[in-house]
C-alpha cells in the first residue's frame, strides 16, 4: 500500500482527552483511520476520571478556544449549552485584582461547565466522525520505527492496569502518523531517547500554586453576579466562584507556597473567609455542599522545546500539555489545545503530514501557538513568586505598561479594561496595548489623576440596592 498519500494514512493519537479529541477532529476524513488510545475506561456520561486529576476543578472555555472548537466541530457550543453549560459575558464578572474591582462593561462571552461535561460533549462530537475510533483502557508503553515494507511507526500498548514490571506482551499498532496528546504525564522524552533522537530542552516554572474546590448547589437567582474572580498576589490568597450546569457552583480557593488552601471543608471555609473580600465565602454559604473538597497541586508550567530538536522524526506530532503545560488556574490549556488542533488541520490541508520535514514544521507551529500564553502564565507566576522585574528591558517596559493599564481599568477606563480582557482571552494582539487612544488616556491620567475606583458589585440577591462597602 502506498503510504505517502494524504487520504489513506493510519493515525494513532495517544490520549483521548481534550487535546487528543480536538486533534482527531482536525484529522478526521473519509479514507483515513484515526485511533485514539487512552488508559482510562472512558465513561458514557459526564463523570470524573482518574486520568484527569484536575477534572473536579473549575473549567472555562476562553472566547478564542470556543471559537476554535466551533471551527473544528461546528455546533459544539450549542451542544454544550444544551447540556447545561452556562454562557457568561466576562465583562459582567465580579473581578477583583490587587488594584481594585473591575467596572462592569460588555466584553467577550465564554462558556462555563465542568470538565467532565466538556470532555463528554467532545467525545460525542468526535466519535461519529469518519474513520475515528476511541479506545479506552489501553496504556501505550512504547514507540518504534517500522522497518522496510512496514508502517512508519509501531505503537506498543497493553491493557491498562498492568505495572511496568509484569505486563503482558504489548500489542503493536501500525501508524503512518503518531500524535502524542498524553498530557503532563507524557513519556515522549523517554521514547525519543530510545529512538536516539537528541534530547529537547525543558523549561519549567513552578510557583507552587495550589487550589481546592467544593461544589455547591445554589438556589437559582440567589447569586446575582455571573461569577466571582479574586486574583491572588504575592502574600495574598484568591479564588473563584463560577456557575456550572444543574445550578451547581464551583467555589475555589487558591494561593501559592505556604498560602495554598487546605483539603477539608471546615478549613476551606475558614480559608475563604480570610480572602481579602468575603464574596467567595458568601457564595459557599448560600447553598448546599455537593461532594467533598477536591485539591490540586500539580500546577507548574512545563514546556518541552521540541522545536529546537533536529532532525525531528517524520510522522511524529505532539500537542497540548505534552508539548506545553500551563498553570491551570489561568484557564489557557483547553484553548491552546484547540489552537494547536487548528494548526494541525491547516498543515494537513497543505499536504501529507508524512512528507519529509512536515512533522517538524508542524511541531514548530504548535510551539509558536504556545508562546504567547506561556509568557502570560509564567509572568503571572513569577509575580506570585515575588521575583523582581525581568532583566530584558523590553519585557520590563511591557510589564510596567500592563500594570498601568490595569490601574487605569480599575479606575473606570473601559478601553484599557477591554484591551486587557482581549489579551487574557487570547484574541488580542500585543500591538493593541499601544493603541494611540490608550497612550493618550495614560498621559491624561498622569496629569489629571486616576479618579475614583470602581465600586464593589453586588454578589448575592440580598445585596442588591444595599450600600456596598469596599472590603479590600
Amino acid at each position: 500500500m502506498d503510504r505517502t498519500g494524504a487520504q489513506d494514512q493510519d493515525v494513532v493519537i495517544v490520549g483521548a482527552s481534550v487535546a487528543g479529541l480536538l486533534t482527531a477532529a482536525a484529522l478526521a476524513r473519509a479514507g483515513r483511520r484515526v485511533t485514539l488510545l487512552d488508559r482510562d475506561d472512558l465513561p458514557d456520561a459526564p463523570e470524573p476520571r482518574a486520568g484527569v486529576p484536575q477534572g473536579r476543578q473549575p473549567h472555562l472555555l476562553l472566547h478564542r478556544g470556543l471559537r476554535a472548537i466551533e471551527e473544528l466541530l461546528p455546533g459544539f457550543g450549542a451542544r454544550l449549552r444544551a447540556a447545561g453549560a452556562v454562557p457568561v459575558d466576562t465583562g459582567e464578572l465580579a473581578w477583583l485584582s490587587p488594584v481594585g474591582w473591575a467596572p462592569s462593561c460588555p466584553q467577550l462571552g465564554i462558556l462555563l461547565a465542568t470538565r467532565p461535561l466538556i470532555e463528554h460533549a467532545l467525545r460525542e462530537s468526535v466519535a461519529p466522525l469518519p474513520g475515528v475510533r476511541v479506545v479506552g483502557g489501553v496504556r501505550v508503553t512504547g514507540l518504534r520505527r517500522g522497518g522496510a515494507g512496514e508502517p512508519r511507526w509501531w505503537v506498543d500498548a497493553v491493557p491498562a492496569g498492568w505495572s511496568d514490571g509484569q505486563e503482558p506482551t504489548p500489542e503493536a499498532r501500525g501508524a503512518d502518523v503518531v500524535v502524542d496528546a498524553s498530557g503532563r504525564a507524557t513519556r515522549l522524552p523517554r521514547w525519543l531517547a530510545a529512538l536516539e533522537v537528541p534530547e529537547a530542552p525543558v523549561e519549567a516554572l513552578d510557583a507552587h500554586v495550589g487550589y481546592s474546590t467544593v461544589r455547591v448547589r445554589v438556589p437559582r437567582g440567589r447569586v446575582v453576579a455571573p461569577g466571582v474572580v479574586i486574583l491572588a498576589a504575592p502574600g495574598l490568597t484568591g479564588g473563584l466562584a463560577l456557575p456550572a450546569e444543574e445550578d451547581l457552583w464551583t467555589v475555589t480557593g487558591f494561593g501559592a507556597g505556604e498560602l495554598r488552601p487546605p483539603r477539608d471543608l471546615p478549613a476551606l471555609r475558614e480559608f475563604l473567609e480570610g480572602v481579602r473580600d468575603d464574596a467567595l465565602a458568601r457564595v459557599l454559604a448560600a447553598g448546599e455542599v455537593d461532594g467533598d473538597v477536591a485539591a490540586h497541586r500539580q500546577t507548574g508550567n512545563v514546556r518541552h522545546h521540541y522545536e529546537r530538536v533536529g532532525p525531528w522524526p517524520d510522522g511524529l506530532l505532539v500537542v497540548g500539555d505534552a508539548l506545553c503545560a500551563f498553570n491551570p488556574v489561568y484557564g489557557q490549556g483547553m484553548t491552546v489545545a484547540a489552537m494547536m488542533a487548528q494548526a494541525v488541520r491547516d498543515a494537513d490541508a497543505r499536504g501529507p503530514l508524512t512528507a519529509p520535514g512536515a512533522a517538524g514544521r508542524l511541531v514548530r507551529a504548535c510551539s509558536r501557538v504556545a508562546e504567547g500564553p506561556w509568557q502570560l502564565a509564567t509572568s503571572a507566576d513569577r509575580a506570585l513568586l515575588g521575583e523582581g522585574p525581568p532583566s530584558n528591558p523590553v519585557a520590563r517596559l511591557m510589564g510596567r505598561w500592563i500594570d498601568e493599564l490595569e490601574r487605569m481599568s480599575k479606575h473606570g477606563d473601559l478601553r484599557a479594561q477591554t484591551t486587557l480582557a482581549r489579551m487574557f482571552q487570547l484574541v488580542g494582539s500585543p500591538v493593541s496595548l499601544f493603541h494611540p487612544l490608550l497612550v493618550t488616556a495614560a498621559v491624561r491620567t498622569r496629569v489629571r489623576g486616576y479618579g475614583p475606583l470602581a465600586p464593589r458589585p453586588a454578589i448575592l440577591r440580598e445585596e442588591v440596592g444595599a450600600p456596598v462597602v469596599d472590603e479590600r
